[in-house]
């Protein structure tokens, strides 16, 4: 009863929506956020988690850092162990920092491709 017309176009919206990326012939275009050095952000690795919206950090200059989550990041996205961060070391405790931002495994694999991510906390 349907015309064929109509079929096509149900047909594309419906099935065909996400064609081109996974036939594997285009592209796929990833937006990855990189530290910002002059205001002295890092990549840093999620080393343990300490509960209270605190973190273990290894950070990619070699130091240890106890993170702090803020809560507009804990409320939008999880963090667990091994994921890898941009922390933001605090001026006046070296020991500390907060965490600004952390990649999902798909921007991960993208600054992998590019060799983004420093040797020392090259873990993926």
């Amino acid at each position: 009863m349907m015309s064929a017309l109509y079929e096509e176009y149900i047909k594309a919206i419906f099935y065909d929506v996400d064609d081109t990326l996974s036939n594997g012939d285009e592209d796929e275009v990833v937006r990855v956020p990189y530290p910002r050095r002059g205001e002295g952000q890092m990549f840093a690795v999620a080393d343990k988690m300490l509960g209270g919206g605190r973190v273990k950090t290894i950070c990619e200059d070699g130091e240890t850092r106890m993170g702090r989550i803020p809560g507009k990041l804990k409320k939008r996205m999880w963090i667990r162990e091994g994921d890898l961060l941009i922390v933001n070391p605090w001026d006046f405790q070296d020991e500390k920092c907060d965490v600004e931002y952390r990649y999902t495994r798909t921007q991960i694999k993208y600054l992998k491709r590019n060799n983004d991510i420093p040797k020392s906390i090259d873990i993926f």
